[in-house]
């Protein structure tokens, strides 16, 4: 009986050891805000946003969005190996917007370094001046 529970006790070790190594797919960017200062109303601006995935499997961006149409994310479609970079582009359209934007865009991905149900955020900020 001893024995058996020495030996479920060391499994038991040897897994918790294996899943710690492992750590999936994680994100890392370079930055996560950008601001574009003063622009003519009209003016289409846009900002690439680098990352990483710092894991060890591959990180899929399932989805990168943003609420307003106003503010447009293309994103990589395949998934990105680890120690491989991958880059965001987001274009804002000032075309009928005036004065100071502040817009969100939201990653949805499989990166375990990301708190569970809070996806991570990029955030650009535009000046809107009359034409």
């Amino acid at each position: 009986m001893n024995f058996k529970y020495s030996l479920l006790v060391l499994l038991a070790f040897f897994q918790l050891t294996v899943m710690a190594q492992s750590k999936g797919p994680a994100i890392e960017i370079k930055e996560d805000y950008y601001d574009f200062g003063d622009i003519k109303q009209g003016a289409v601006v846009e900002h690439v946003f680098k990352f990483t995935n710092t894991g060890d499997s591959i990180l899929v961006l399932q989805k990168v969005y943003s609420t307003c149409g106003c503010t447009i994310p293309s994103y990589p479609k395949e998934g990105i190996a680890p120690g491989q970079s991958g880059e965001i582009t987001v274009k804002f359209n000032s075309e009928g917007k005036m004065g100071l934007n502040n817009k969100i865009i939201t990653i949805l991905s499989n990166a375990r370094n990301v708190v569970a149900d809070v996806p991570q955020r990029l955030s650009i900020r535009v000046n809107v001046l009359p034409k």
